[in-house]
């Protein structure tokens, strides 16, 4: 399939899992991408593997989303090399964790602004030219801004993407007149560097598998197909909607 031929695709966080892996896809699927991260080196690979994969890609990296003035850095760059942006996932962010009797207000702040903050500041910045490509917005959310995590001391995480969750409804709303669609996804347990560490842990297993219909984790492809399909025409009549990616944990 070719369904962003032409169409440009700006994908933040796309040094990390499921950011790579949506670049890749949108990119094999004929999309300009336009990547950036916080972290050079994981940009530059992704860079790499569109490149050698034949894909069009250009990144801003590093990027700090958290500033206006980097939000409009980039959406400067995409336009620049790609004349607009048709495409805008909302992916990056960091998370910080503590029980809430442990919360101090730094680590409360530090997770509100990097995970919901910047995506405020970089849709704000994007819409514009959103409105001329009548364009759509996908953000990531979370099993988090659905349900509590047993082992998770996620009281910011779970705010910050319940906030996501919300500005994208929000968001539908406000785009319907200019042909702006918004929808979000909301992964489950994805195998990335940062939740291996489950699969070594029959307690972490037992609470975060166990919890999973298909009884494993995702991968970050199958997060980046739902993206794909979200961001395409074919789903042209699909806006203020969640997709859950969670392997069946919310329907039971």
């Amino acid at each position: 399939m070719r369904r962003f031929e032409g169409k440009t695709c700006v994908v933040t966080g796309s040094g990390g899992s499921i950011g790579r892996a949506a670049a890749l896809r949108l990119a094999a699927e004929g999309a300009n991408v336009v990547g950036c991260d916080v972290v050079a080196a994981g940009a530059e690979e992704t860079v790499r593997l569109v490149e050698e994969a034949g894909g069009s890609i250009m990144s801003v990296h590093p990027c700090n989303l958290t500033s206006k003035s980097e939000c409009e850095r980039l959406v400067a760059a995409a336009v620049e090399r790609f004349g607009g942006i048709d495409v805008l996932f909302n992916n990056g962010a960091m998370a910080y964790f503590a029980w809430i009797e442990e919360m101090d207000d730094i680590t409360w702040n530090k997770t509100i602004n990097e995970e919901l903050d910047l995506v405020f500041l970089l849709t704000r910045a994007a819409w514009p030219e959103l409105i001329k490509s009548q364009g759509a917005i996908v953000n990531t959310a979370s099993l988090s801004a659905w349900a509590g995590i047993e082992l998770l001391p996620g009281l910011a995480h779970a705010a910050a993407k319940g906030g996501v969750l919300s500005m994208t409804r929000q968001l539908a709303m406000e785009g319907r007149k200019h042909g702006i669609r918004a929808n979000s996804v909301s992964p489950g347990t994805i195998e990335t560097n940062q939740t291996r560490f489950i699969l070594e842990d029959p307690e972490w297993c037992k609470v975060q598998l166990g919890r999973a219909m298909m009884n494993r984790m995702g991968q970050p492809e199958e997060v980046a197909s739902v993206v794909a399909f979200l961001a395409s025409d074919d789903a042209s009549y699909v806006t203020g909607a969640d997709i859950a990616v969670d392997g069946g944990v919310r329907a039971w």
